[in-house]
């Protein structure tokens, strides 16, 4: 209709494929509006936990759930409908972990909380959904819901499709050049529209929260932040599989980031937990993974964790150059850290110094730059020695050793190329 409204013959490439452009972009324009038309109102992603009181919606929904408590299967029958539906490796895979005929095991493939929060509280102590994690829009309450449904120890296993599996799937699925056209719109829609809040929205709209894209990081990062530990991980039959145990409550964020800028809570002076403010360089909710780092990773030269999967390949630049800490200025400005002085610590790696160090080191105000780059420590053992020799002499010595510091920290920076991991 377009190339006839301009009354030519002469179909150029560039009008066929404008033509098709246009036809694309209405298409979209009109499914978006009719699915916004009969989607109804979701909560809030930041606001809406477990522990909030049920809205007219999530008594409706809760009422339409099933009760699983109430339907009883063969194990024989229920293996093999697992195997039907994900393949024998992964039926194997959970007949391994669980007994599928006891009564305190719920096996479920859903991707609503209601049909887990529906269940009787204390009953189950498993809980196994083979819904790929990916078609859960909320992601952090559907954890929660298990997490409540759970006693102490609780297991709960689930599968999901990685970052890295989806890239793979997708490259392999669509001829060469072709596959990273599709790869990358599918990185644009799928990765970067979630993250800012102009596009998220129409991201939303355009999904429904349905095949999301999660990083590994990302989803044992959630799971620790919503109260489990993770005990085994497996890749079966083409799925991510995870066993994961209850070990304590779900942090509940009131205020998660998922988009560029981050604020992580780090030990200020007086031992008070102030708010840093940073630019993302690890992936989403990776913040919570650094005592299953810690417990699976060793501590490289300079302190940090060796073969860190929580950081983006594509922003480690970012930590190179310091400028993902250049939104510290405004810790700056508050008057929370000084320029230099020791690094703010999380509480779980602060709870790695001796009993001494973390005294002093709370006796003051964190900085910007830290005496690390005066010294050059490489171990941990050596860090502490590097950061205690700092706060005696800052304590004899404040304005001296902060010049002294500050110079020898560029000294070192410009010459001998020191940087942060």
């Amino acid at each position: 209709l377009i190339i006839y409204a301009f009354n030519t013959t002469f179909y150029s490439r560039m009008m066929v494929l404008g033509t098709f452009s246009v036809a694309t972009l209405l298409e979209m324009g009109f499914f978006s509006l009719y699915t916004y038309m009969l989607i109804s109102p979701e909560y809030d992603v930041a606001k809406a936990f477990i522990e909030a009181p049920p809205t007219t919606t999530d008594r409706r929904k809760m009422k339409e759930a099933v009760n699983h408590s109430e339907v009883h299967v063969d194990p024989e029958t229920l293996r093999a409908a697992i195997a039907d539906e994900y393949g024998e490796k992964a039926a194997a895979y959970v007949d391994s972990h669980v007994t599928l005929g006891d009564g305190k095991t719920l096996i479920t493939a859903t991707m609503t909380r209601f049909n887990i929060l529906r269940q009787p509280d204390g009953l189950y102590t498993t809980i196994v959904n083979l819904r790929r994690v990916n078609d859960v829009r909320y992601v952090n309450k559907f954890f929660e819901s298990v997490n409540h449904k759970l006693p102490d120890y609780g297991k709960f296993i689930s599968c999901a499709e990685t970052a890295e599996m989806r890239r793979k799937r997708i490259l392999r699925k669509f001829p060469p050049v072709i596959n990273w056209i599709i790869f990358t719109g599918d990185y644009i829609i799928k990765r970067l529209f979630p993250k800012f809040y102009l596009t998220r929205g129409i991201y939303f709209i355009l999904t429904r929260g349905i095949n999301r894209v999660f990083t590994r990081a990302e989803i044992l990062g959630r799971l620790y932040s919503c109260g489990f530990e993770v005990t085994e991980e497996s890749y079966v039959n083409g799925f991510y599989f995870f066993v994961a145990i209850r070990i304590k409550e779900p942090a509940f964020d009131p205020t998660p980031t998922y988009g560029p800028f981050i604020t992580l809570r780090r030990v200020g002076k007086g031992g008070e937990m102030i708010k840093v403010y940073k630019l993302r360089t690890m992936y989403p909710f990776a913040e919570y993974l650094q005592d299953y780092v810690h417990k699976n990773n060793d501590l490289e030269n300079g302190g940090k964790f060796k073969d860190d999967f929580r950081v983006s390949k594509s922003r480690s630049i970012l930590r190179k150059l310091w400028i993902d800490e250049l939104p510290m200025l405004l810790n700056l400005f508050r008057g929370e850290v000084k320029v230099v002085g020791v690094r703010p610590l999380s509480r779980h790696y602060y709870e790695l110094y001796s009993k001494d160090l973390q005294q002093k080191r709370i006796k003051w105000k964190p900085g910007l730059i830290p005496p690390y780059y005066a010294d050059m420590p490489e171990t941990l053992d050596e860090i502490q020695a590097s950061e205690m020799k700092y706060l005696d002499s800052y304590e004899k010595r404040p304005l001296r050793t902060q010049w002294s510091y500050f110079w020898k920290a560029w000294k070192n920076i410009i010459f001998k190329k020191a940087r942060s991991s």
